[in-house]
């Protein structure tokens, strides 16, 4: 999240789409609702009639799949009727930068595709410098050729009538959407977008949250209070698990992880390939210094590249994500795997596939609370012939989150620590006890070789303490990080060296454990302004509560409105006061030549409205990779830049066989995979089956009632479900046909208390462009009553 949960409170108009907080973030939904009660809009877009739709003012019907079209007709209407912050975007956005005349867009594609590779040469789209190496700009923006009106001509063939024969929105519900989210675009109103799996889970997700942001930016709604794009975590760590290296191709803080390719054959030339010209990521030498350090303490030095040739190097060009991994596996080039409180057999994408390939392993570690569907998918109960699965299977048993203490991060980036509520249940132990145990044993077993292959696992600190549970406040210090010399905490970010005379676990949160404090545990609910309550856990980066805070205030350091008044420049004191940490150098002042602009973190300091992503750098309308129409926007169906598996797992399905819509969905009573929840009883009774909803309209077509027991399948396979006939699926009129729409939770497998068919046996192997995550949120399938 840009911004934080408190603050959701001073939005005058919320828009939730592909979310449903209301029931998946329900403690949440009290400050949406304080917002209502202060007179603020809400609007719901969403395919179903959730829970959110039910308290929000306005709901829009949105077919899965169609996000761009839906937010680049609301830009097209805010950009036809000038309703954008005019000052804000031509001051702190990338809209007035001249794009290189290789630029081009046509028939839904941009310049410098290779179709081979199925890659863009993102050159093509760069910015126009001049003999200084200086980006050019036009002020006025009117040059042809400026982000503004390449913007406006991409985004002006999202006329409302198109977009709603693609979308199936009623078209005045789209008006009055349109409409009343483009109010905030006033001076001292304020619009926040929040998001969650249902934005991000296509293969146009990125580029769907990439459309959010230009809205928010056209808008002036980012960095103020009641603003922001927000992502809404489904898990009380997600954040923190991102924070810190969770992405295949990240190490913590958000830093790439070498390849193999020449440039990065030397740490110098890999700090030159990663490291900006401009912006603040210049300092990322720093970071990613202190980070070996903290990894390999007195074995990295300046000699050795500070460890540099220890770190292991992604192989040049291949992706390792969740749906490659099981490519691999499924070929047989992985031999094991460690599961923490992962159950890929009932939560990854095309699941009947991914569990052949899990068959295919060495070995496998499992663990987790309960036995998961993963862990036992080689036995009978599973449809597995046992004798013919060689995978060794091993199970831990582990804490749940009340039997273990430490730190979590939330959606607002608050870090905040937890203490044990009660001991562990038999032998079961916390990861961070299971983690700690495994490294000392590896570090133990190859303390004697002579192997140069060995050395990263000899060279890697580890000095947690000598029992089975480490010592959390020693990793706490050094995820801060501290002074080699003198072993003084480091007091923020800033305070970084690149020569190796620092470390720091991770960048971003330096600063939450200086001398003899742990910042994540304070408690202190007194609130010096706009519900940011400083003092209460620590927020990263800097205890920084809304990014790019300098936003909220005009050029001349004065806050756009005296009623939501974020930061602002003091010249009498000659520093930004406020009610929250500024993003930059405090003294800093607005003349100050060197002071740099509110995005702190792209070149030029300035909002991307225009950036480089994988399939264009403007967000364009593409059908899921299983549709039921043609593309209303150009002839290109499928995002043209996504990178298809492993041919065996891509299975796709035709509209003529597979007519439905179809998205998948959580409940408040079950949690993720079900693992946790299907095996405690009172959540098991509380929703014991596994259900579809679809339409009154689609039951009479297909003769079915509430409660039958149907079968839905796809191209990948088949499960067995009970009806749910509801309301709160329509069909969707589309410009060239109507068509229908069901949707499922993804909660059940075959073990627990409560059993039933797991919707990822239906979803497609195939995700986004850039991220790879699957696209769970929209396939094709047909339904029919059981027999």
């Amino acid at each position: 999240m840009t911004n934080h949960w408190n603050d959701l409170k001073h939005a005058d108009v919320l828009m939730i789409i592909g979310a449903n907080p209301a029931e998946n973030h329900p403690i949440s939904f009290r400050w949406i609702l304080k917002a209502l009660e202060k007179g603020g809009k809400l609007i719901s877009v969403d395919p179903r009639f959730t829970r959110t739709s039910q308290m929000a003012n306005v709901y829009g019907q949105l077919r899965s799949g169609t996000d761009i079209p839906f937010i680049g007709g609301m830009i097209n209407y805010i950009l036809e009727n000038e309703l954008y912050h005019k000052e804000y975007v031509a001051a702190y956005t990338n809209a007035a930068y001249i794009i290189e005349d290789t630029y081009s867009f046509e028939d839904g594609m941009f310049s410098g595709y290779d179709k081979d590779k199925r890659s863009y040469d993102k050159t093509k789209w760069a910015f126009k410098k001049d003999e200084e190496g200086k980006t050019l700009q036009d002020p006025t923006l009117k040059d042809p050729n400026c982000v503004f009106q390449l913007m406006k001509k991409h985004f002006s063939r999202y006329d409302i009538d198109t977009v709603i024969g693609v979308t199936g929105t009623a078209k005045e519900t789209y008006l009055d959407i349109c409409k009343t989210y483009a109010s905030t675009g006033e001076v001292g109103k304020a619009g926040t977008i929040l998001y969650a799996m249902g934005g991000t889970q296509h293969t146009v997700g990125t580029q769907n949250i990439r459309s959010y942001a230009i809205l928010q930016l056209l808008l002036g709604n980012i960095g103020i209070q009641g603003g922001g794009v927000n992502a809404l975590r489904g898990e009380s760590n997600v954040q923190g698990s991102t924070d810190f290296g969770l992405l295949y191709d990240n190490v913590p803080g958000y830093m790439q992880v070498p390849t193999t390719a020449e440039t990065d054959f030397t740490y110098q030339g890999f700090l030159d390939r990663i490291t900006p010209k401009e912006g603040y990521w210049v300092n990322k030498p720093k970071f990613y210094t202190s980070m070996l350090k903290s990894f390999y303490g007195d074995n990295a030095t300046k000699g050795n590249d500070f460890g540099y040739d220890y770190l292991p190097k992604l192989s040049a060009g291949r992706n390792y994500s969740f749906m490659r991994l099981f490519d691999a596996m499924y070929r047989k080039e992985l031999e094991g795997l460690l599961l923490f409180g992962s159950n890929p057999a009932v939560g990854g994408p095309n699941a009947g596939k991914e569990i052949e390939s899990l068959s295919n392993l060495k070995w496998m570690v499992a663990v987790d609370l309960f036995e998961t569907e993963t862990s036992s998918f080689w036995q009978k109960e599973a449809g597995a012939d046992p004798a013919s699965i060689q995978t060794e299977v091993i199970f831990l048993p582990a804490s749940s989150s009340f039997e273990k203490e430490g730190s979590v991060t939330n959606s607002g980036r608050w870090m905040q620590y937890r203490w044990q509520a009660i001991k562990p249940k038999g032998e079961s132990k916390a990861d961070l006890e299971i983690v700690h145990m495994l490294a000392r044993k590896l570090k133990d077993m190859y303390k004697n070789s002579s192997n140069p292959a060995d050395m990263p696992m000899k060279a890697m600190t580890w000095d947690y303490g000598e029992s089975d549970h480490p010592d959390i406040d020693l990793v706490c210090r050094e995820i801060n990080g501290y002074d080699m010399k003198t072993k003084q905490q480091v007091k923020i970010f800033g305070d970084l060296k690149d020569d190796g005379s620092t470390c720091s676990g991770n960048w971003i949160y330096c600063g939450f454990y200086p001398e003899n404090e742990n910042l994540a545990k304070r408690r202190d609910s007194t609130d010096e302004g706009m519900s940011n309550f400083l003092n209460w856990s620590f927020a990263w980066p800097a205890n920084r509560r809304i990014l790019y805070n300098r936003a909220s205030a005009d050029l001349n350091g004065k806050a756009w409105s005296k009623d939501r008044v974020g930061i602002e420049w003091n010249a009498l004191e000659g520093k930004w006061k406020g009610h929250d940490v500024p993003d930059f150098v405090v003294t800093k002042g607005p003349d100050d030549p060197t002071f740099i602009d509110p995005f702190i973190m792209m070149a030029g300091g300035k909002g991307a409205i225009f950036a480089s992503i994988n399939e264009g750098p403007l967000p364009e309308h593409y059908e899921p990779y299983e549709n039921p129409m043609k593309n209303s926007f150009s002839s290109v169906q499928l995002n043209p830049a996504v990178q298809f598996g492993e041919e065996e797992m891509n299975a796709q399905g035709d509209v003529s066989k597979y007519p439905i819509v179809a998205t998948t969905y959580r409940l408040s009573e079950h949690w993720q995979s079900g693992a946790m929840t299907r095996s405690q009883e009172w959540l098991a009774e509380l929703v014991p089956h596994m259900f579809v909803e679809i339409s009154e309209e689609l039951a009479s077509e297909k003769g079915i009632k509430n409660k039958d027991k149907i079968v839905v399948s796809s191209a990948r396979g088949e499960i067995e479900a009970y009806a749910m006939v509801t309301k709160r699926f329509k069909p969707y009129k589309l410009k060239e046909k109507t068509v229908h729409h069901i949707g499922m939770p993804w909660h059940f497998g075959y073990k627990g208390i409560v059993t039933g068919g797991s919707a990822n046996r239906l979803t497609p192997h195939i995700g986004d462009a850039n991220s790879t995550i699957p696209e769970y949120k929209a396939f094709l399938c047909d339904v029919r009553r059981a027999k």
